[in-house]
């Protein structure tokens, strides 16, 4: 127990435009759609959460924000912000599935928790294993000369992992394009592929044949979320690993997935699991079966990098990196106070205290789109 009570929980929902489009096999997408969570205690200390959700993958931002408004926030005035487990157990039994606006929670009580004890967020749940990690960039622009451009600046900055979204156009543009990166920068590039649900399982082993004389390190979610049983062939019959990002959402998820070797890899997601906590399940689960894992990420700002780098930092083994490219290379802004710490193509991990970044309130005003609930 601490000393310490929530006094105050404020819901923001912004709307931060992107610097171009990314296409995916699922949709299209043209900015950061976000819902950020603000705790206060009566002790005045803040804790900072984001809730990162997409329509077609884990729901919707209004959702996100009600949720968070209307169904949790009656049970946690008044209560000790530390008892983050308590908390989220009351969120399971409040609410099915809204694994976004559970996972904002969670990050914001860590938020806190880390603030109250002078520890970081990887700290708490597990350790900090490691300093920073390689990032990798999604190729996602239907205008691909485009992207040839962006790859060339990111290049200059060290980034060597570039992951491009295919499935939403003819396979011949995507067997196009990963024949022009392996031409261009040779072996020193790492590329991977990420289909998006966008393949038909009938066909889904063909293409990915075609694009394996590439050497791409993975492939990822070739065919739609719920044919769990068609991934499982693609992975048997396949070459090179593939990789689960929506098929395992959560803990259940992937003990169904481990017990069918669904995959060789889990895409690790604090949206998709409801929290850092329960990604951290997912890992273990994953470790026990010899699966890899990843460390992917939503349409989100740094506050949610910041998580997600903390999520990455507690976990055993990570030989694939990770993700967290949108707050620096996708949108158009962010909205914390110090950039998100990006340098030679490597995610750095905040040394504060909690999440040890912190919001710009002027930036959560500008970009806001509906009023604050409180």
């Amino acid at each position: 127990m601490s000393d310490h009570k929530i006094e105050t929980i404020r819901v923001h929902r912004i709307l931060i435009p992107a610097k171009a489009v990314h296409s995916h096999g699922s949709g299209d997408v043209a900015g950061i759609h976000s819902v950020i969570v603000e705790i206060t205690t009566d002790t005045g200390i803040t804790g900072w959460g984001e809730a990162s959700p997409w329509p077609v993958f884990t729901g919707t931002a209004e959702g996100a924000a009600a949720a968070l408004h209307v169904h949790l926030r009656p049970h946690l005035i008044g209560e000790d912000p530390v008892q983050v487990e308590k908390h989220m157990a009351m969120a399971d039994r409040m609410l099915i599935a809204n694994s976004e606006a559970k996972a904002a929670l969670e990050m914001a009580l860590l938020d806190i928790t880390g603030k109250i004890s002078g520890l970081q967020v990887c700290e708490l749940v597990g350790g900090r294993l490691r300093d920073d990690m390689g990032m990798s960039f999604s190729v996602a622009n239907p205008d691909f000369d485009a992207d040839l451009e962006d790859i060339a600046k990111m290049w200059e900055d060290g980034v060597r992992i570039f992951k491009f979204k295919t499935g939403f156009a003819d396979h011949s543009f995507d067997v196009m394009r990963a024949e022009k990166l392996r031409e261009i920068y040779g072996d020193e590039i790492d590329i991977r592929i990420d289909y998006n649900q966008g393949l038909r399982a009938y066909d889904a082993v063909r293409c990915i044949r075609d694009l394996e004389q590439f050497r791409p390190t993975f492939i990822e979610q070739p065919v739609k979320m719920h044919e769990r049983e068609a991934l499982a062939h693609i992975t048997h019959v396949i070459d090179t690993p593939i990789m689960a990002d929506e098929s395992v959402f959560d803990p259940k998820g992937a003990l169904y997935g481990a017990q069918i070797r669904i995959a060789d890899i889990f895409s690790l997601k604090i949206m998709k699991s409801g929290g850092i906590r329960r990604a951290l399940e997912v890992a273990a689960i994953a470790r026990a079966a010899g699966i890899e894992v990843y460390g992917g990420c939503m349409f989100e700002t740094g506050l949610a990098h910041a998580a997600g780098t903390h999520l990455m930092a507690a976990v055993p083994d990570l030989h694939l990196q990770a993700e967290f490219y949108m707050a620096t290379y996708y949108a158009s802004d962010d909205i914390l106070v110090d950039p998100f710490p990006v340098k030679n193509g490597r995610i750095h991990v905040p040394t504060g205290p909690g999440l040890g970044v912190d919001v710009n309130p002027d930036k959560l005003a500008k970009y806001a789109v509906a009023e604050v609930l409180e």
